[in-house]
């Protein structure tokens, strides 16, 4: 009984001072609520969180409209395939968790967002703590993820007559060729005929042709001649690494630019055609150093750097600078 009478007082007790003026809540952006002393609140589980109920009180006055702007959208980085989300800082991250057979807890932060692997025995309590500990680290580079992505969404290829994309650095012009006044298959370089620098395309193409069937054709070519490229690279690198490739496959990974196996097998990413050759050769004498060192130790480094001794200011611009979007 004292305790519904106590109820009936707090729903009809007036605000105080404070509320009336239009202070901020204890806990910004939700109902002022009487928090005991010296009790610290535990931190709640979201999935776990049940829904409140019993009588309503009354909103506070609105905060400020920068305060609300931050309060209703705060910083969130959701991987497609997320099973889970933590509160690192002030961002929310959704994260991929999978569970694998390894000793410890192991995270990246790619084009997707955060991925996780963790034994099948730590907790997701444990994970998630793992998280915070690196939390500075996790949110600069999904920091640097999404800029680089917004970055590459503005490189987005419009596929036309005249439409533009990188070639080894350098602007190259998409030129519908319905003559197909060139020789090659499928298309052909071609100065500008204006008499600039920049390279022209040709393509046997009416201009009557659809966005897919221009970036197709244009795929095509450029992967031919990554195959040409990349051939003489791995011949070029591979006497001075004293490795032996068999084989070269190329590939259309989103966020990987090679890979090597112990069978002397390579893979490369045509989409590399888009950047310098300096950059170009880098991957390149990376794989071909996984065929002496299959870890990313200081031995391998070490390795790559007796061929390409500016490897780490090459590595990065690989990083800072995203290929074109073909979709």
């Amino acid at each position: 009984m004292q305790r519904l009478v106590q109820l009936a007082l707090d729903l009809f007790d007036p605000p105080g001072p404070e509320r009336a003026a239009g202070a901020s809540p204890t806990v910004a952006g939700s109902p002022a609520e009487k928090i005991k002393p010296k009790l610290p609140v535990a931190p709640v589980d979201k999935a776990q969180a049940a829904p409140e109920t019993g009588a309503r009180i009354a909103p506070p006055a609105a905060p400020p409209a920068a305060a609300l702007a931050s309060l209703l959208s705060p910083a969130e980085f959701r991987h497609p395939r997320a099973n889970r989300e933590v509160l690192l800082g002030d961002a929310v991250v959704a994260y991929a968790l999978h569970r694998v057979r390894r000793r410890s807890i192991g995270f990246t932060v790619g084009a997707d967002g955060l991925a996780v692997r963790a034994p099948t025995w730590v907790t997701l309590q444990a994970v998630d703590a793992a998280l915070r500990e690196k939390s500075g680290w996790i949110l600069r580079k999904l920091d640097e993820a999404r800029a680089r992505q917004q970055r590459s969404e503005g490189g987005r290829i419009a596929w036309a007559h005249g439409a533009q994309l990188p070639y080894l650095g350098e602007p190259l012009t998409v030129v519908l060729d319905p003559t197909h006044g060139f020789t090659g298959k499928g298309g052909a370089l071609h100065p500008a005929s204006d008499g600039a620098a920049d390279l022209n395309l040709r393509i046997g193409l009416p201009h009557s042709a659809n966005p897919a069937q221009i970036r197709d054709a244009v795929q095509a070519w450029l992967m031919r001649d990554a195959r040409r490229h990349f051939t003489a690279r791995l011949d070029h690198f591979a006497p001075l690494l004293n490795v032996r490739w068999t084989s070269l496959r190329l590939s259309s990974a989103q966020t990987r630019w090679g890979s090597a196996k112990a069978d002397g097998s390579i893979r490369l990413n045509w989409r590399l055609l888009h950047y310098r050759p300096a950059i170009i050769d880098y991957v390149v004498a990376h794989e071909l150093a996984h065929l002496r060192v299959m870890d990313h130790s200081p031995r391998f480094w070490g390795t790559v750097a007796t061929v390409v001794p500016d490897y780490p200011v090459l590595r990065n611009a690989l990083r800072e600078q995203p290929a074109p979007l073909w979709e």
